[in-house]
């Protein structure tokens, strides 16, 4: 029974004149988990925005590290069970589903 708690990406491009940083921050909590995406281009402001999602929402959820490692379990097994889909969260911070 393995559960994210907590995890942060952070993505950087240094395209001139104005550099982009995007951080994605994941905590769990009891209702459910808040997903905060941050973005900021060259010197203006951070925009921020929060997206909340219920547990019965993340039921299931894959999360890129438990996706690799489920590719390494399949790809091992030489097997693919047919229609396997999974909640995900895209590199925006919504709510998605990933298919193999």
């Amino acid at each position: 029974q393995l559960e994210t708690l907590e995890q942060e990406e952070q993505e950087c491009l240094e395209l001139r004149p104005h550099p982009t940083e995007k951080r994605i921050h994941m905590v769990s909590h009891q209702y459910g988990m808040t997903v905060t995406k941050t973005l900021q281009e060259g010197e203006a402001e951070p925009e921020c925005q929060s997206f909340c999602y219920s547990k019965a929402e993340l039921r299931g959820l894959l999360m890129e590290g438990a996706s690799l490692l489920l590719l390494r379990v399949l790809a091992r097994r030489q097997t693919m069970p047919p229609d396997l889909v999974f909640p995900a969260i895209d590199t925006e911070g919504h709510l998605c589903t990933i298919s193999y």
